[in-house]
Order: C-alpha cells, then sequence, then structure tokens
C-alpha cells in the first residue's frame, strides 16, 4: 500500500532526463496552453448562443483534453522511480542500461536503452522494460543468449555490450 491508501499503485520508471521532460510537459500545459484555450472559451463566448456554438464546444473538449492530461503526468510524476545512473552498473542489464545485442539468427545487431514504459520510444532505440525485448534482457549479463517471445515468433538474441 501506498501512503495508507486503499489501491496500489504501480511505480513508473523514468531515467532523471524521462522525468525533467514530464514535468517540463507538465509546466507548459499548466501556463501556456490552460490561456491558450481559455482564450479561446472567451473568444467563443462572445459570438453568442452556445447552443449552436461550434467553437465553444471545441475548445470546452479541448480544455477537458489538456486538464486530462495534466492529471495523467501528474500522477505519473506521484508515482515515478527515478533510476540513476550511480544505481546502475554495466554487469546486469537494468532500467537505464544501453544494451547491444546480436539477432543470432540474422547477425544483425541492434542497441537499445531500458527505460520506463512511460518513457519508450522505439524509433529512438528506447524501449520499455515491459516490452518482450526489454523485460527479457533485464537481469541479464554480457555474453547470454536469450530467447524471446514475440509477436512474429521467437528470437534469439546474444548480449554483447552493457553501458550506460
Amino acid at each position: 500500500m501506498r501512503n495508507g491508501s486503499e489501491t496500489m499503485e504501480k511505480d513508473i520508471f523514468f531515467t532523471p532526463e524521462g522525468l525533467e521532460k514530464i514535468e517540463n510537459e507538465i509546466e507548459f500545459l499548466k501556463t501556456v496552453r490552460r490561456k491558450e484555450v481559455a482564450e479561446r472559451i472567451k473568444i467563443a463566448l462572445g459570438y453568442g448562443d452556445l447552443s449552436e456554438n461550434s467553437e465553444y464546444d471545441e475548445a470546452k473538449n479541448e480544455q477537458a483534453q489538456v486538464e486530462e492530461r495534466i492529471v495523467k503526468l501528474e500522477n505519473m510524476v506521484r508515482n515515478a522511480v527515478v533510476i540513476e545512473s550511480d544505481d546502475l552498473n554495466t554487469e546486469i542489464v537494468n532500467i537505464g542500461s544501453t544494451v547491444s545485442v546480436k539477432d543470432i539468427n540474422s547477425d544483425k545487431e541492434s542497441t537499445y536503452t531500458i527505460v520506463g514504459s512511460a518513457e519508450s520510444s522505439p524509433l529512438e532505440g528506447k524501449i520499455s522494460n515491459e516490452s518482450p525485448v526489454g523485460s527479457g534482457l533485464i537481469g541479464k549479463k554480457i555474453g547470454d543468449v536469450v530467447d524471446i517471445e514475440v509477436p512474429k515468433g521467437t528470437i534469439t538474441l546474444e548480449i554483447m555490450n552493457i553501458s550506460l
């Protein structure tokens, strides 16, 4: 239990950079986006009859989306566990590790940084610790060969290097 509450909320893992990015987005939404949307609502109110005022409806919907995003991000920050590089080593794959692997079947080499799910961005090489590959690599060492179930079947990866 967390803070005596009845529900157990899941920890959300972040690198320091990932948490800073979320905090910056919250600040932007609170200071810039809220004002922009409030201004749109004010302008739409000037158009008169709200029953047929699509600009007003759109602005109110956008306001709800901004507020929902703020709440979601604040909950993420509240449940954040920051993985500091001091907590990591290059012996074992963990969240925050950068891992070079070789696909045994195709001989293709790839490099991934293991991050928390909220921070994942596969196009940038940042994969979630909860993804099949991420979870399959966690806890492994250089030289380990791992069979991982992915949507397309099973891949076999050899861990070539672990860095921070």
